[in-house]
């Protein structure tokens, strides 16, 4: 067993998780049940995975977990250019959170290959 609250990609996701939040307060309620709903389940997937998978009985079954946590990282990169190609939020901010969302699915890769 892995603890997840150790781990470092666990961490960024859940500054990253937080981020978004307060990123989607700034979108218009339009948008409320529909892209904002989305971004935000993909986004709290991404660190539920890995302490979901952190607790299984072995490395096979975290790395599942892994792989459905950066499939979720991949979705929500997605749906943050989409934002920005709508202009629901500044170019800058959404670039940011692009930035910590490419480091923290190089970190998952990362970890998952040593898992192997």
């Amino acid at each position: 067993m892995h603890h997840f609250e150790k781990l470092l990609f666990w961490q960024k996701s859940m500054v990253l998780a937080k981020n978004i939040y307060l990123a989607c307060q700034r979108i218009h309620n339009d948008e409320k049940f529909g892209l904002i709903s989305q971004i935000k389940r993909s986004v709290v997937s991404i660190p539920s995975n890995i302490a979901e998978g952190s607790g299984r009985n072995s490395d096979k079954e975290f790395n599942h977990f892994l792989a459905i946590a950066l499939g979720s990282a991949f979705e929500l990169q997605t749906q943050l250019i989409l934002t920005k190609e709508l202009n629901l939020l500044p170019g800058d901010v959404v670039n940011t959170l692009l930035g910590d969302i490419a480091e923290i699915q190089r970190m998952i890769y990362s970890f998952k290959n040593n898992l192997k």
